[in-house]
């Protein structure tokens, strides 16, 4: 039987954790509806305030109250359900402030990619709230534990492994991607188990290890946890969803994703990313760079005048519908997504194909 895993004082009824996706797919209309199911839904903080009419102008000031909106929305929606973590970027030029704005949120959990979070724990007064990056070798697992340990005194709460058939931004080279010569998850997951266990030792408390990147069925969920995993992240399937925050144009371009419109493309962050090759794509990929008109300044890596694009605006566009002038990031299985369906039937489908794939009953 599956049981409830207990990270610190905090429990997940079913070991599942929603992606989070911005910029706008996964704030707290998703997030909320997740967490109703006794799984972490989680609000990404890729400019959740970009809908407010001054964030052009203001786009720090609208995100980091937009934080603070979204969390307390889905916290409503859940009545007391669940957990709510927030993905922030570690490329974020303003990622100190949307940590403290997520710390003043109350959120239960901090989840870190898109660049090590060294210094992530430096910011988070609050010991109630987990931390955790998101790794995608044994060796960065391995760095983040060192400097956390001698910069910080503490050890991550738990771990996401992100494998290469994950959707957005990915944590390998762009040659590996293309050739699929990565690293598989079930290799990495038994790096990073072993770069965690000094750590889970001299801190005397377990580090869960949850598992991400072309998870798509119940039956995926349980070969990882089989395998040894405490539970599994997925972001693709939750965009097919009547909760998903995203315009609705935007989850039927990811039901008509076939497996030759998937492809690797370049993301001003630096990484690669994993997205429905549309007509904004095209026109990238065949004219090179696409004029930048006015920058918000958002990434670390990113400048302007050399930037193939903007990602911000790119990602916004497609959130609100727009979906041939903007990009869609999506995971490798993609293509087998065929309807839209509400959060409790995906959730109920995955925990019954797990269990029976377990040999148990739900």
């Amino acid at each position: 039987m599956i049981k409830e895993l207990k990270i610190k004082d905090k429990v997940l009824s079913f070991p599942l954790i929603q992606g989070g996706m911005g910029v706008g797919v996964s704030l707290s209309n998703l997030a909320g509806a997740v967490m109703s199911e006794g799984c972490m839904g989680v609000i990404s903080a890729a400019h959740p305030g970009y809908r407010k009419d001054y964030f052009r102008k203001e786009s720090l000031k609208a995100n980091c109250e937009a934080i603070i909106e979204e969390v307390k929305k889905a916290k409503d929606i859940a009545c007391g359900k669940g957990l709510l973590g927030i993905n922030i970027m570690a490329a974020s030029k303003d990622y100190v402030e949307y940590v403290k704005a997520a710390v003043m949120a109350k959120v239960d959990a901090i989840i870190s990619g898109a660049g090590l979070p060294l210094d992530l724990p430096k910011y988070v007064d609050d010991e109630s709230i987990l931390l955790a990056p998101i790794v995608s070798s044994g060796k960065a697992a391995r760095l983040i534990c060192k400097v956390w340990d001698k910069r910080h005194q503490t050890t991550p709460d738990f771990v996401v492994i992100e494998g290469s058939e994950a959707g957005g931004h990915l944590g390998f080279k762009k040659e590996d991607l293309i050739d699929d010569t990565c690293e598989s998850i079930e290799k990495i997951y038994e790096d990073v188990k072993a770069e965690l266990k000094p750590y889970q030792e001299k801190y005397e408390k377990d580090i869960p290890v949850f598992v991400a990147g072309g998870i798509f069925t119940g039956e995926d969920i349980a070969h990882y946890l089989q395998l040894g995993a405490d539970g599994v992240q997925m972001g693709t399937r939750f965009i097919a969803t009547n909760e998903c925050d995203a315009d609705i144009a935007f989850k039927q371009a990811v039901v008509a994703a076939s497996e030759d419109t998937i492809e690797i493309v370049q993301s001003p962050t630096g990484f690669p990313g994993r997205g429905i090759m549309n007509d904004f794509m095209r026109k990238n990929k065949e004219r090179g760079n696409i004029t930048i008109r006015k920058c918000l300044n958002c990434l670390t890596p990113c400048t302007p005048e050399d930037t193939p694009y903007c990602i911000s605006e790119a990602l916004i566009q497609s959130a609100k519908g727009n979906i041939n002038n903007g990009l869609v990031f999506v995971g490798s299985n993609a293509s087998r997504v065929d309807k839209i369906v509400s959060v409790k039937e995906l959730i109920e489908e995955l925990k019954t194909s797990t269990y029976k794939a377990l040999g148990e009953t739900v």
